[in-house]
């Protein structure tokens, strides 16, 4: 079944309306993102906290929901493994409640390994794209170092670091996708319905 080019436009313009009518919502989401992304960078140590119990508290209920569902289809094919994947994730967010000081460090492990693989395939890319002289290849080659770089800081600031990364790039995260909320309300606020 193909869609014809009046009912593209008719969806179209129901997301725009919809859009309109609820810009307000949009605009209240955005500016409470922002406000609390400064607080995350201006108190980092706590923002890192709070992602470390947030994910603490979504794996030990999936992995209570995922031992549940896995005892009730236990004749299902691949019950072991599930068994198994449940388990990990109640053991893992388990241990991010019981100490979530030391979890912090391990997800900023993680963070580390994601900015050094992010970064040598970011720089790998730009290379290949060097390569075919394609323009513009150099803001990704220095994205990738900037990624590297990153890596060697926060690795290099061990524990330390620990307490501020993660609150630090949530917070950062936060400002740039409220942001983002706030421009579309906006637009759609001036958007004729």
């Amino acid at each position: 079944m193909s869609m014809n080019q009046p009912d593209i436009a008719k969806i179209q313009t129901a997301v725009a309306n919809a859009l309109h009518q609820h810009w307000k919502l949009y605009l209240f989401e955005g500016v409470l993102l922002i406000v609390m992304g400064l607080i995350a960078i201006v108190i980092p140590p706590i923002a890192t906290l709070a992602v470390t119990i947030v994910l603490g508290w979504l794996l030990l209920i999936s992995g209570v929901v995922g031992l549940y569902t896995s005892f009730m289809m236990r004749q299902a094919p691949g019950f072991w493994w599930s068994l198994i994947s449940a388990a990990l994730a109640l053991l893992v967010g388990a241990s991010l409640l019981a100490m979530p000081l030391s979890g912090a460090v391990s997800l900023t492990l993680v963070l580390i390994a994601f900015f050094v693989i992010e970064g040598v395939v970011s720089i790998m890319f730009a290379l290949d794209h060097r390569r075919e002289l394609t323009r513009r290849w150099g803001w990704m080659l220095f994205s990738g170092i900037v990624d590297l770089v990153l890596s060697i800081m926060i690795f290099a600031g061990l524990p330390g670091t620990a307490a501020w990364a993660i609150g630090l790039l949530v917070g950062i995260n936060m400002i740039f996708g409220g942001s983002a909320l706030v421009g579309m309300a906006l637009h759609a606020r001036d958007e004729a319905a």
